[in-house]
């Protein structure tokens, strides 16, 4: 193996590195001050970089902001997934732990809350942002009407319609990430947590034993 080759890894994990360190610092910037008053200036001491390396790595702040907001869907993405590969395969095992996933600590800490609601507040003239907001809950949503539709079916519940009570339940998990980041430390991911899981115990009263 040659030199050059050698090297290819190295410089491949030292770009991903230098391009995580930025989205990071990115996130914490947005979280502290808000997505208008992020500059690449802030972005760059918080990372320990030249502002020279933010271009190269983002060309520009509106890419670097992309990026990070892609960033957080992925991660969120990947938490919910990786419950799910850890659960039970029965339907009522796997929609507690889709739910339980929103108040991992990874995704639901009060920085990233705050980064997200901050571009939230921005897809109205941000299309970019909105098509990105909008994918983090495509193929979540997908799968909750389908483990919804598999407990209504076995449960024989009456009157419940898995897309309408999909939309509720991903209104209620924004509410209260909203009320996690308002209350400045009151409302726990515990407690979140608790809220959901007793409504869910509520809408399928026969399986209310899998939503503790």
């Amino acid at each position: 193996m040659s030199a050059s080759a050698k090297q290819q890894p190295t410089r491949r994990a030292s770009k991903e590195f230098r391009r995580r360190q930025l989205i990071e610092a990115t996130i914490y910037s947005i979280a502290k001050r808000g997505l208008g008053d992020t500059t690449l200036a802030h972005v760059s001491t918080k990372a320990g970089l030249s502002q020279g390396i933010i271009n190269l790595h983002f060309s520009n702040k509106d890419n670097l902001l992309t990026e990070a907001l892609k960033y957080l869907r992925d991660e969120y993405e990947k938490n919910w997934r990786t419950s799910l590969s850890k659960s039970p395969e029965d339907a009522a095992s796997q929609l507690a732990s889709l739910l339980k996933a929103d108040y991992n600590t990874k995704v639901a800490d009060p920085k990233k809350l705050a980064v997200w609601f901050a571009f939230w507040g921005e897809v109205k003239s941000r299309p970019t942002y909105k098509k990105i907001c909008q994918s983090r809950v495509s193929d979540y949503t997908k799968i909750l009407e389908e483990m919804l539709n598999s407990l209504i079916k076995e449960g024989s519940y009456e009157g419940l319609n898995a897309d309408e009570l999909s939309q509720t339940i991903i209104s209620l998990a924004d509410g209260l990430w909203l009320n996690m980041l308002v209350s400045s430390g009151e409302l726990k991911r515990s407690d979140a947590t608790h809220t959901m899981m007793q409504y869910m115990a509520q809408i399928f009263p026969k399986h209310k034993s899998f939503f503790q």
